[in-house]
């Protein structure tokens, strides 16, 4: 699958053959199981272990304004992304857009079901690699009929394991080594009043040193869930 993106002014493109959405990712024992014990609210399982690496499909990938899901219990996650390509990194974002209730009964299932919004910008890996942990992630989302942005999750890239880890964790080299690139969505932070579905989602990933902010946002349209 081609995804396109800016990379310092230009257009490059990726032909994607790998996902991996990364679980679990908290640095912070007691923001790991903060995470966990929202989810637990809703019916989610705790992890066996921490971190773990689900493999999903390298189409749910999507840079579209909207995205389709079934029913009212859906909600994004503002996450890193990481992209790997014949051992070349970049830094991107995107949202872990997850089915709630399905998640109550399978993790793996649930991150399978929903589409994974993404930004149209990346930077190369290397040029945050020094300051990668000020980076900076928040989200935003609009609930019910306003048009208000209500904050929803706000961090920066040192809440999360080190990206390194994860990257070694997943194989995240070795799968963008075949001809066609991988990429990791790398864990998000906790909500802010809770895990709750809305009708757009917005996020954006800002470094402080060299003053550049990657910004993406998307509509929600709930199908009807017929029984």
């Amino acid at each position: 699958m081609q995804m396109n993106f800016t990379l310092d002014g230009n257009e490059v493109s990726f032909e994607i053959g790998h996902c991996t959405v990364a679980g679990w990712t908290g640095r912070d024992a007691k923001a790991i199981q903060h995470h966990i014990d929202e989810l637990a609210a809703i019916g989610v399982k705790p992890p066996s272990t921490v971190p773990l690496y689900y493999r999903t499909s390298f189409g749910m990938l999507t840079q579209a304004p909207l995205i389709e899901v079934v029913g009212k219990g859906t909600s994004g996650e503002v996450e890193p992304l990481v992209i790997s390509k014949d051992g070349v990194l970049y830094l991107g974002l995107a949202s872990d857009h997850t089915d709630r209730e399905l998640e109550a009964h399978s993790v793996a299932l649930s991150k399978q079901i929903c589409a994974k919004p993404v930004a149209d910008a990346i930077w190369k890996f290397d040029d945050v690699a020094d300051h990668l942990e000020q980076i900076e992630l928040k989200s935003w989302i609009r609930e019910g009929d306003s048009d208000e942005w209500v904050p929803y999750q706000e961090g920066t890239i040192a809440s999360i394991r080190p990206l390194s880890d994860l990257i070694e964790g997943a194989g995240l080299k070795a799968a963008g080594a075949n001809g066609k690139a991988a990429a990791m969505l790398c864990g998000t932070f906790g909500a802010k009043g809770g895990v709750r579905p809305a009708r757009s989602f917005k996020m954006t990933m800002h470094d402080p040193v060299r003053g550049l902010s990657i910004t993406h946002s998307y509509d929600i349209v709930e199908l009807p869930e017929i029984a």
